[in-house]
Formats: structure tokens, C-alpha cells, sequence
């Protein structure tokens, strides 16, 4: 017998194949069936997915792609896509900031949106932590996983300072920008300000909340207490030797208001502050900090300098009044 035999009668039509005999009808009927059933799926979905198909504002793409894609959720919001849609379905965007983008990019939105951006001022990260590893002292060796967040779980810390920095570097892991790096010799981060986007995840990895973020200022020009110890004075000198000690002369020298005294420790209100650096001249302990800032001309210099002025003065010949 051959392998495959095919042959028709009046009201049967089979296959007979290795022995067994097959209506064709069957498999007509399955194919039918199938293709019905699946006719209906079909159509059931399209109109399951229109009836509750969700509208996306077209925009929101617009605006996606203007933005800087770090999806690092400086703008409160869970990516640049979650932000996108936010600006899309405010009203207001004048308090909504893209820090990394800046004033350009939330322009450019306001434009597609046909709204008006507020200024924006450029901010930046700065450290609030003077303790170089000359200025504080060592009493133990920390022996154990290499993050900040877990040594600050077990103790204060290897200067006995529990507000200070650590330095095994959780925000410079953090920075999706490669701004920041720990400087080897003092033990502290260090922040590009050229590169810092202001996006505040290394405020956020910070264990201790030495991280601020302030405004870029003038000319990068800053004025800051880099001190995060509420301790006493006479205690937070045993542990740094350029901590504040709360004296109190910074915030009596400024005529702005600048400075509060709260727990133990001088603040300095960016907002406030007009630069004019008398607080850092009186702080006896070198807590504050000068960023950018041209170097003072000393007094001797001063001194010399109107030393020859009298002299020039005296060398001149004197008038004869003919007059007389």
C-alpha cells in the first residue's frame, strides 16, 4: 500500500493515510471554527481597547524630549516622563523647575505650552563640613563595608563627631552627572560647580545632611556656615578645630539678618545674604566659608599704599602766591 491515498465517493470524501481513514470535513469544520472564534476575539478587543482606550496629550512626547532625560527626580517627580506629564496637565508651571535643564529648558516648554516659566535661578550642591582630616582628630579605624550610610548606622564615626562628614563618598555614588569626588588629602567631597545640576540626590544620600543646595550666586560667589554640629562649643572643639562654636559674633556683625543661631550653630540665609564677607572675618574658628571670592588685599598693603601718597604729597613743590 502506498503511503498516501486519496479517492472520493458519492457522499464521502476521506483521506486514508498509513492505514487510517480521515473525513475532510472535519478539518474543514475545525478551520471554520477557528477562524470564527477568532473573527470575534478580534473585533471583542478592538472594541474592549476603545472603549477604554486612555487619551495621551500629544505634547507630552513634545516636551519629554526637551527635557534632559538623567531621570534623576530632582523635579519631585518619577523621571523626566513622569514630569513631562505633570507640566502638561498643570495650569501653572511657574513653581515647577527641571534643575539639570535650567531656565532654557522650562522657556522652551513654556513656549510649547503657551505658558510663562518663572526665572530660574541656578542652583548648586555645597558641603557643610570643614572637618579636614588636619583639623580633626582620629580616636579610632572604622573596619567594615565602605559606605556611609551603614557606618553611620553603627557609630558616630572615627572623629567622634556624629554630624560630620565621613568620606567613603554615598554622594559622589549618587551623582548620575559625575560631579562629585573625595578629595584624598582632606577626606571630604569635593563638587564641580561648572557640572553640578543642583538635582539633589546627594542631599538625599547623605546619612549626616551636610549637602545643601543653595544658589549658584554672583560670579559663583558663596558665603556659608561649613559646619553641621549642634553640639557645644567647648565639646565640638575637642572633636574639629574649625567647627562653630556658636559664639554668636557672625550673627551680630551682619546688619541683614542673615545669620539665625539655632542649636548651637550659625546659619547663613542665601537669600538674605548680600556678600559683603564681615561674618567671615569674625568667625574665630574659620567655620564660614568664602567661595570665589577675589583675595583681600592685606593692611599693610594699605598702610604702604597711603605711606607714599603723603610722601608723593611732600615732594611736590610748594605754590607761591605772587600776590601777596
Amino acid at each position: 500500500m502506498s503511503k498516501t491515498l486519496l479517492y472520493s465517493a458519492p457522499a464521502l470524501i476521506t483521506f486514508a493515510v498509513f492505514g487510517t481513514e480521515i473525513d475532510i470535513k472535519i478539518i474543514l469544520y475545525s478551520l471554520i471554527t477557528l477562524c470564527v472564534l477568532g473573527g470575534i476575539s478580534a473585533i471583542t478587543i478592538s472594541l474592549v481597547a476603545k472603549k477604554f482606550s486612555v487619551y495621551e496629550d500629544p505634547r507630552i512626547n513634545d516636551v519629554a524630549d526637551l527635557l534632559p532625560g538623567a531621570n534623576c527626580a530632582g523635579c519631585g517627580y518619577p523621571g523626566c516622563r513622569g514630569f513631562a506629564e505633570a507640566l502638561v496637565k498643570s495650569s501653572d508651571i511657574s513653581e515647577m523647575i527641571c534643575p539639570p535643564g535650567g531656565a532654557n529648558v522650562m522657556t522652551a516648554i513654556a513656549n510649547i505650552l503657551g505658558m510663562t516659566a518663572s526665572k530660574v535661578e541656578p542652583i548648586v550642591a555645597v558641603v557643610r563640613c570643614n572637618g579636614k582630616k588636619e583639623y580633626r582628630t582620629v580616636t579610632n579605624e572604622y573596619h567594615g563595608a565602605k559606605t556611609c550610610a551603614i557606618q553611620h548606622q553603627l557609630y558616630v564615626g572615627e572623629s567622634e563627631c556624629s554630624y560630620g562628614c565621613m568620606g567613603y563618598g554615598d554622594c559622589a555614588t549618587s551623582c548620575k552627572f559625575d560631579t562629585i569626588y573625595i578629595d584624598k588629602i582632606t577626606g571630604l567631597p569635593v563638587i564641580n560647580e561648572e557640572k553640578c545640576s543642583g538635582c539633589g540626590n546627594c542631599v538625599k544620600a547623605c546619612p549626616r545632611k551636610i549637602i545643601e543646595i543653595r544658589n549658584k550666586g554672583p560670579k559663583l560667589r558663596k558665603i556659608y556656615v561649613g559646619c553641621n554640629n549642634c553640639d557645644k562649643g567647648a565639646i565640638v572643639r575637642k572633636f574639629c578645630k574649625s567647627a562653630c562654636i556658636a559664639c554668636g559674633k557672625c550673627q551680630k556683625v551682619c546688619i541683614f539678618s542673615a545669620i539665625t543661631m539655632e542649636n548651637n550653630l550659625a546659619y547663613i540665609d542665601f537669600k538674605k545674604c548680600t556678600l559683603c564677607r564681615k561674618c567671615v572675618s569674625e568667625c574665630p574658628t574659620n567655620a564660614i566659608n568664602e567661595v570665589n571670592f577675589p583675595v583681600k588685599k592685606k593692611p599693610e598693603n594699605i598702610e604702604q599704599t597711603e605711606h607714599q601718597k603723603q610722601a608723593e604729597n611732600k615732594e611736590q613743590p610748594e605754590t607761591v602766591n605772587n600776590n601777596q
